[in-house]
């Protein structure tokens, strides 16, 4: 079946789903499969719970509902391609080692302010999340804002040839999914392929050219934008103050973020710098950066009895972890502690990388860090480690912690979040 009639069955449906649990009426249902589970055999219950269609790769699960197609997956993302291209709106597209998701929400809300936007929810941003999200714009959308996640090289490069964006951006490079990429050349080079997707195509590029790496990637093409604290650039953004808050001035206006650590201020940067780039008034970008507020564990800031938290723990690498601790250091409170679980998906590069935090750690003026996970445990340091979770809590429960600022960061797979159940 080719994607012009499969695009027709689309249309008569009011979304997409891949998930029966989730499914509303009138769904188009993508029988997607997986190393522990196979689409095809939800088909008739997708169906059944109020799906208009389900797409489906293996004959025997065939019916009425059903479209036949070679494979689901590839289909999903030759629909979304094929919808972007109908629609012919513009679409931002994102990556970066940190921050990603941040910067999208930050994007979307400032413009928000001007635009029907549509965005990509949470963090789906890899191969399936990307189609899903092109295949939620509608003929209301007037700009699209799509993030882009990888750990591996050509991963960029492919979500690039699905979404076909009009913008880009690159958030940073650090080290994230070293193991994947091979080591920060391969990070440098792999989220380098949105530069060079839009170069190819003469689309325009937002450059932070306060960030050196960023200015040597893409050289001296042309069609870019650049913002950053520098008088030459197009969007000029001044950093003023993260104590902790990230306040920056702009235009003769005063922007006080909600966004905790100065790791944060380019995040905003860019955001402004697009709003500026398509016309909103400069009240609107402040009103919309002022508004955000950070969830799900990211840069989260709140007082639990006399305590500050700071939680940052829905993922860690070490760039983002030395960032963390850079920015705890720098606070006012008198006593300042950091609880920092294990960084994942390291390879090679494990054991030298938690040493490095370990080391960077005891340099800072902090009153304690204690380490938890099986990598922490294994550093020479003469703070506090622990080697799972439990003998953690078992520990710290036990504790009286009063008028401290506490950084709780470690990577999704430590749960870190979970000390807040025990903290009093």
């Amino acid at each position: 079946m080719n994607i012009n009639t499969i695009y027709s069955y689309f249309l008569a449906c009011n979304s997409v789903c891949t998930d029966t649990r989730k499914i509303k009426e009138n769904d188009m249902f993508f029988a997607l499969k997986g190393a522990n589970f196979n689409g095809n055999k939800f088909a008739e219950q997708a169906i059944l719970n109020g799906a208009k269609y389900a797409v489906i790769d293996e004959k025997e699960y065939q019916n009425k509902n059903t479209i036949l197609v070679e494979d689901v997956l590839t289909t999903l993302q030759e629909l979304g391609t094929h919808h972007r291209k109908k629609l012919n709106i513009p679409i931002i597209a994102l990556t970066g080692s940190n921050g990603k998701t941040t910067t999208k929400e930050l994007i979307n809300s400032v413009l928000s302010k001007k635009y029907r936007t549509t965005a990509t929810q949470g963090n789906y941003n890899n191969h399936i999340g990307v189609p899903l999200t092109l295949l939620s714009l509608t003929d209301q959308t007037e700009i699209g804002v799509v993030e882009m996640g990888a750990n591996h090289l050509n991963e960029i490069k492919f979500l690039c040839n699905i979404s076909l964006p009009d913008y880009g951006l690159i958030t940073n490079f650090g080290k994230a999914h070293l193991e994947g990429f091979g080591g920060i050349k391969g990070v440098i080079k792999g989220k380098s392929e949105i530069y060079d997707h839009l170069i190819a195509y003469n689309k325009t590029v937002f450059i932070n050219t306060d960030d050196a790496l960023q200015v040597k990637q893409i050289n001296d093409y042309s069609n870019q934008i650049t913002y950053g604290s520098g008088k030459n650039n197009d969007c000029i953004v001044k950093f003023k103050e993260a104590n902790p808050f990230v306040i920056l001035h702009f235009k003769k206006e005063i922007i006080k973020s909600k966004l905790i650590g100065d790791y944060n201020f380019s995040n905003v940067a860019v955001a402004i710098a697009i709003g500026d780039h398509f016309k909103i008034d400069v009240k609107d970008i402040k009103d919309a950066i002022e508004n955000y507020l950070p969830v799900n564990n990211r840069s989260e800031i709140f007082t639990k009895g006399t305590n500050t938290i700071i939680l940052d723990a829905y993922n860690a690498n070490p760039t983002s972890m030395k960032a963390a601790l850079d920015n705890l250091a720098q606070l006012t409170h008198q006593t300042k502690i950091a609880i920092l679980g294990d960084m994942f998906e390291l390879g090679i590069d494990t054991a030298k990388e938690h040493q490095s935090i370990a080391d960077y750690a005891s340099e800072l003026n902090l009153n304690d860090v204690y380490f938890v996970g099986e990598n922490f445990a294994s550093v020479s340091t003469h703070h506090k480690q622990f080697e799972s979770f439990e003998d953690f809590e078992s520990s710290f429960s036990k504790l009286k912690i009063n008028h401290a600022s506490i950084l709780i960061k470690g990577s999704r797979g430590m749960q870190m979040e979970r000390i807040l159940d025990f903290l009093r």
